[in-house]
């Protein structure tokens, strides 16, 4: 049997922020002279999000509901060390992955108890005992449970994971594996002029998501994704454009304009041995920002539709790095228009730049495919 999505679990932070309302916030520093307010109007404007989820409550429009460590009483954004945002996140980061977990196994129909494999994701933070660890504590997972961490991937690190699982359940049938993908992109906003630095800023939030995935038929509920094959690779250039270092106030992002230029340019020739494009897949891309999301639809040839539900996840979320492409995957696995058999393709792009591909087969279960009366009162009959 082909290893399977049973289920995705997502889990966000209570406090969500309107793309505006942090704009303004930017554009209020007094280090936003004329010009770097217009810079900065035009890429929250330009980002194509509505809101995203934040771990940071002082950035909401309502009271922070702890000490402040990023905004000051006067509206200046503060700059804490990288050790005050790392003790953050890990104070922060398993409630969330294990909400997300939590979800995703209760919706799998699978119990905690079920679980031979962990592997955890994450580029925003780091401990040790880390992610992995903390949920097999936290969720009550037995304690020979084998346990793998990717991090500082970047954004394309969900499917590696997923491919993980699948090389996994290849090996042991038998397995069910915990996909955990946690990301408190927040964690790192700079308080900067840097046109890089404020592209960053304009688009990443937090998010946490959870797939389990399995080979067994016999464990969980019917249906999921199928994950039929996995690709991987490094475009001609790009390694400087991309880049993800640990400073001393924070992890600092480069991301250059030439990100999405790039992904446009090569994107056709990273996947032509990988996707066959007459198939007309549901596409799963992840949103690093409206242009790359352009810049993919120009280079493959896709129909103006074809990526809604990235647009869509962008839109609600923003960039949440690892963990936005299985929000996406999430939402197709629920949507009756990708039917039984339904072709799912996923991208991602990480620093490299490396773009990351699936091959995914939707599959219902019996119940929800059309004619399913039909089908069982025919095998009533056999």
């Amino acid at each position: 049997m082909a290893a399977r999505i049973i289920s995705i679990g997502t889990a966000v932070p209570s406090t969500r922020i309107a793309q505006e309302h942090v704009r303004d916030l930017f554009t209020a520093q007094p280090w936003a002279d004329r010009l770097t307010g217009r810079l900065i109007h035009a890429a929250f404007d330009a980002a194509a999000i509505a809101s995203r989820h934040t771990v940071l409550t002082e950035l909401g429009a309502e009271p922070a509901t702890r000490d402040a460590l990023f905004l000051g009483d006067d509206g200046l954004l503060l700059s804490p060390s990288t050790a005050t945002r790392n003790d953050l996140y890990i104070r922060l980061a398993p409630p969330l992955s294990a909400e997300a977990a939590q979800v995703a196994l209760m919706d799998a129909g699978v119990t905690a108890a079920s679980i031979t494999h962990v592997v955890t994701v994450s580029c925003t933070g780091s401990f040790a005992p880390g992610p992995d660890y903390r949920l097999v504590r936290d969720l009550g997972l037995p304690a020979t449970v084998e346990r793998y961490h990717l991090g500082f991937i970047g954004c394309a690190a969900a499917l590696p994971a997923l491919r993980l699982a699948a090389r996994i359940t290849a090996a042991q049938p038998e397995a069910v594996v915990l996909v955990v993908c946690t990301e408190l992109c927040s964690l790192h906003i700079r308080a900067s002029a840097d046109p890089q630095q404020i592209v960053a800023a304009s688009v990443f939030g937090d998010g946490a998501a959870a797939a389990v995935v399995t080979a067994d038929d016999r464990c969980g509920r019917e249906g999921g994704l199928e994950l039929d094959a996995f690709g991987t690779a490094v475009t001609a250039e790009g390694e400087q454009d991309m880049v993800w270092t640990i400073g001393d106030h924070g992890f600092e992002m480069i991301l250059s304009a030439e990100v999405p230029r790039i992904i446009g340019r090569e994107i056709r020739a990273a996947v032509s041995d990988f996707f066959r494009f007459d198939d007309e897949p549901a596409w799963a891309v992840h949103p690093g920002g409206r242009s790359v999301l352009d810049r993919v639809e120009q280079g493959l040839g896709l129909g103006a539709t074809a990526l809604d539900a990235s647009r869509a996840v962008l839109r609600d979320y923003g960039n949440m790095s690892s963990a936005t492409v299985l929000f996406i995957l999430r939402n197709l696995m629920a949507d009756d228009a990708v039917g039984d058999g339904g072709r799912v393709a996923g991208l991602a792009f990480g620093p490299g730049l490396t773009v990351e591909s699936a091959l995914m087969t939707k599959r219902t279960a019996v119940g929800q495919r059309p004619g399913a009366d039909r089908e069982v009162l025919e095998a009533g009959h056999t």
